[in-house]
């Protein structure tokens, strides 16, 4: 989990190219336990953030197939007359990283396509992004998909399987884009449904300081400035509440005044506390998410 650090100003419309920098920081990203044992070195989801690929320009690290080689060949060279071999463990690393960055351009990529409404096609996919690591997309576009859904609550759904064309849409049913309000960049739908799965877990009506306590563990504090969320505790207070998906009210009789959530009319209509609970466990036992300032 990530420790308290200095928030950084960012402004809501300053758009998808600022906010969105900051969205694959949440991801702190483990493979679950099975998959840990069967590949350590394959891990890691994203590390890192958007930064390193700002929407619009391809990222600056380019390592291929056919360059990792090439760009190690200076130290190889050096180590063959030293009489020692290449490392093997360095070069797949550097590999890993390289493969790394495109799951983040990818996610990045694919924030736009939600955002403008656009299907994406496969073909869009190998030629914008994936490049000289075609051999690799199954697994780039696999992690890259699994972090739409956990971070971002967007599905990446196939609905041509011939023309292997893609559609994003909201998880569980839910309606809300995650675009509404005042920022209309970095979708709010995975952290929606995961407040909505800490109302079930504490009896489908939340203390205030119980919802307050869970955020921060993730790294997201009540009156603190968020580079992705902006303003917290508008968010759940006014926005959710404003769009039904939440309902915010003092607890009766409390003295001094307290506070509970509980779900809106809209997230009882749209989803149910299975789905959302089913949601919640698979989200846990795939990464584990820090949302850094």
């Amino acid at each position: 989990m990530s420790s308290e650090q200095r928030s950084q100003h960012c402004k809501p419309e300053e758009g998808l190219e600022a906010q969105g920098e900051g969205a694959l920081g949440l991801v702190c990203a483990q493979a679950s336990a099975t998959e840990e044992h069967e590949a350590a070195s394959s891990s890691t989801l994203v590390e890192g953030t958007l930064e390193e690929v700002p929407a619009g320009s391809s990222s600056s690290l380019t390592i291929s197939d056919n360059t990792l080689w090439s760009q190690s060949s200076e130290g190889i060279s050096s180590r063959e007359e030293e009489g020692t071999s290449p490392d093997p463990a360095h070069l797949e690393s550097l590999f890993r990283e390289a493969l790394d960055e495109k799951v983040a351009e990818l996610v990045h990529f694919l924030l736009r396509k939600y955002q403008i409404k656009e299907p994406v096609t496969k073909a869009e996919m190998l030629e914008s992004v994936i490049k000289n690591y075609k051999n690799h997309f199954p697994e780039i576009f696999s992690k890259a998909s699994e972090c739409m859904q956990v971070i971002f609550g967007i599905d990446v759904k196939e609905v041509d399987p011939a023309g292997h064309c893609y559609v994003l849409v909201t998880c569980l049913g839910l309606f809300y884009d995650g675009l509404l309000g005042d920022d209309q960049s970095t979708p709010k739908t995975g952290l929606l449904i995961i407040v909505l799965g800490m109302i079930v877990m504490e009896g489908s009506c939340a203390p205030e300081e119980a919802i307050w306590e869970a955020l921060s563990v993730m790294g997201l504090y009540d009156g603190r400035e968020h580079s992705v969320y902006w303003e917290l505790r508008k968010l759940l207070t006014q926005d959710w509440v404003q769009e039904n998906y939440l309902e915010y009210r003092q607890v009766p009789g409390s003295d001094p005044v307290r506070y509970e959530f509980l779900w809106g009319p809209r997230a009882l209509a749209e989803t149910s506390y299975v789905k959302v609970l089913e949601h919640v466990a698979r989200v846990n036992a795939r990464v584990c998410i820090s949302y850094p300032s």
